[in-house]
């Protein structure tokens, strides 16, 4: 079991382990050593999103780097997705970008990638954690890295982007963004305007504290009723770190990742352009979206939580589609990771090519599925808490076949997470209640 890598890096309350500037200091030489012993010379392409944490821990990390003779270059706030591409260009060796995503802002993350653009692979981030242990065990003193901002991987991220459409306007189409007043508020007006969008823009103004609080992905009720106010073709509604967005058709109908899925699926083959004609999606995606998708001769796989599990089994089969019910999409053709700027491109893409957003949904309506979170004080197997597996297995023989049950913990929250999901609303509910209860008889936080 790892103690600092997550499902998405390394995560936690800034200030505090393993967001400490001891252990912060220590992954940055972590990080260099590990690129030295590769003989990986070059800078670490280094951004954050707009937490009034980020910049210290930037400069902490690249005073690590430093120590090991690894330069930094620092993007500022930007993407995480945008990270994942400067890390690729040539001559840099790795990116990390510092962000906690979705969560509020007294939390924050490291996330590492490689020189290939790609979240660094588990066996690497179990090695990285043994250089951090050891490096604590030093009792170094940290030096942070004075870091200057260089605004150009910013531009050549949005060329990238832009370009991406092959000199495709989308001049005819008004926009909703929702930049959750995080990594996406410069970056996203500023692409949908270079294409000719008409945009109408909400929570662009980050003050360090305000990133998702009441806005973006988590909650897009405002951007959604704003597409109907002012007669919208699209909205969509970002997280803190951009590798997610939420959408809203032009009725004001919440599209979460499953039916982004299901309409890029459908539109890519629709241009014969979804070989194979193949899905990934995670466990926690819907029962209906699968069937829908099979009834169409489109495969479908699951994977465990976490889009780069998502990726790990595109790169295995080949599929060029894939994400998560939060609104991480993965067009493989295009990224290495989530990006929901670019995701955002290609559902208005398949809008602007005169295919209705409310076609590509028909024959789709979700399952009622009940999402339960349990803080818990400790995370025991599931083996080891009998009451909890007969709770699970009555459920699931009731269902028989019918429904989900999937219980599982969160890989950057002490949480334990119940989702239940079948065609009756009010036997799903009963179901997850009963589950949540037992967890919290049994290792739930007082």
């Amino acid at each position: 079991m790892k103690n600092y890598f997550g499902t998405d890096g390394i995560r936690g309350v800034a200030g505090k382990f393993p967001l400490d500037i001891p252990t912060v200091y220590a992954i940055g030489v972590a990080l260099g050593g590990w690129l030295h012993d590769r003989r990986l010379s070059g800078p670490v392409v280094v951004g954050q999103d707009t937490r009034e944490s980020g910049r210290w821990i930037a400069e902490t990390l690249a005073g690590g780097l430093r120590s090991q003779e690894r330069e930094s270059s620092f993007a500022g706030i930007i993407t995480t997705p945008g990270i994942a591409f400067l890390s690729r260009r040539n001559g840099v060796k790795a990116g990390v970008m510092i962000s906690a995503s979705h969560n509020h802002y007294l939390d924050n993350g490291i996330k590492i990638f490689g020189h290939d653009g790609y979240k660094l692979p588990d066996e690497v981030e179990g090695e990285l954690e043994n250089r951090i242990q050891a490096e604590l065990a030093r009792v170094a003193q940290p030096q942070p890295e004075s870091l200057e901002e260089n605004a150009s991987g910013r531009e050549a991220y949005l060329e990238y982007l832009a370009g991406r459409l092959g000199g495709q306007k989308l001049a005819a189409l008004h926009v909703v963004l929702d930049c959750a007043h995080g990594a996406a508020s410069e970056l996203a007006p500023a692409l949908f305007r270079r294409l000719g969008c008409k945009i109408t823009v909400l929570n662009a103004a980050p003050d360090g504290r305000n990133i998702n609080a009441v806005c973006g992905s988590l909650h897009p009720e405002a951007m959604a009723a704003a597409v109907v106010a002012n007669g919208a073709d699209c909205g969509l509604a970002f997280d803190g770190d951009a590798d997610r967005v939420i959408f809203a058709d032009h009725q004001g109908r919440i599209m979460d990742g499953d039916e982004v899925l299901l309409v890029l699926a459908r539109a890519l083959k629709l241009r014969r352009q979804l070989d194979p004609p193949l899905v990934i999606a995670t466990v926690m995606s819907n029962l209906a979206l699968e069937l829908v998708l099979r009834a169409e001769n489109i495969d479908f796989q699951r994977t465990s939580v976490g889009d780069k599990y998502v990726l790990e089994a595109m790169l295995q089969t080949g599929a060029q589609l894939g994400g998560e019910p939060s609104g991480h999409i993965i067009c493989l053709a295009d990224a290495t990771t989530g990006d929901g700027l670019l995701t955002g491109l290609r559902v208005l893409e398949v809008i602007a090519g005169g295919i209705p957003l409310a076609e590509l949904r028909s024959g789709y309506t979700a399952f009622p599925q009940q999402i339960v979170n349990v803080r818990v004080r400790e995370k025991l197997p599931m083996e080891q808490l009998p009451a909890v597996r007969r709770v699970i297995a009555e459920a699931e023989q009731f269902f028989q076949g019918r429904g989900r049950v999937l219980v599982r913990y969160s890989g950057t929250e002490p949480l334990a997470r119940v989702m239940v999901e079948a065609s009756n609303d009010a036997e799903v509910r009963h179901h997850a209640a009963s589950i949540a209860h037992a967890i919290r008889d049994a290792i739930g936080q007082s």
